[in-house]
């Protein structure tokens, strides 16, 4: 079956290049496009698919406004931010609004459609500029104390509660956690219980905003090709 996406960006020429680029996939189509907020959150109710694609300055609905528009009118669709901003305070802003991902349009074509298969699969997928730098140059906490606190907390967590962490930032349900760490799904529920608590966690939204903080939603580097 294929991932079924909605673009939203109010330039017409490059909603046109995304859709060339989207159905030339062989698991991939589009079934709506939009071109402000309002409408992307109407094409949602309509279509409700898997990914939706998100310019997050469009006119009429701001970004995350829109975001949240589209989780109620299709709670099943992920959104994918497509954006200009390299700046992580939209990046948090997106995952606390309920965003899947965030993608800079800078990205070649092959990270574009590996972030949408990522997010239509269930998972996280950030591909920013300075992940690869520590939370406290990325200027995340907004202080080199906060980061100091941050990383503080870290250490009250054990090598599993960390793994579980991450694991669920990343957008795996507790059954994929429990079957990667061979472990029953009632223990990954009481390592994410624990961990929330050690760390004055309220929700996932919470969860993915701290792990985003440690640096455990940096993309892995791709593997170098053999000469």
């Amino acid at each position: 079956m294929k991932i079924r996406i909605v673009i939203a960006d109010d330039h017409a020429v490059l909603r046109a290049g995304l859709r060339l680029l989207i159905n030339g996939q062989p698991d991939m189509e589009v079934v709506g496009e939009a071109a402000d907020g309002s409408e992307a959150v109407i094409r949602a109710r309509e279509t409700q698919p898997d990914v939706m694609l998100l310019d997050l300055s469009m006119p009429g609905q701001g970004g995350t406004q829109a975001i949240t528009g589209i989780r109620q009118a299709a709670p099943n669709t992920r959104v994918l931010a497509l954006t200009m901003y390299d700046d992580p305070a939209y990046l948090r802003s997106v995952l606390a609004t309920g965003g899947a991902g965030y993608v800079v349009k800078s990205v070649a074509d092959m990270k574009l459609l590996t972030a949408i298969r990522a997010v239509a699969n269930g998972r996280t997928f950030v591909d920013l500029p300075g992940l690869d730098r520590s939370p406290a140059e990325q200027g995340v906490q907004g202080s080199d104390g906060g980061a100091a606190q941050t990383e503080r907390s870290l250490n009250l967590l054990s090598d599993r509660e960390r793994t579980v962490l991450s694991l669920v930032a990343q957008g795996y349900t507790n059954q994929e956690v429990a079957d990667q760490l061979e472990v029953s799904v009632k223990s990954v529920e009481t390592y994410r219980a624990r961990l929330m608590d050690k760390l004055g966690l309220q929700n996932r939204a919470d969860l993915v905003r701290y792990a985003l903080e440690c640096g455990l939603l940096i993309p892995p580097t791709p593997p170098i090709p053999s000469p």
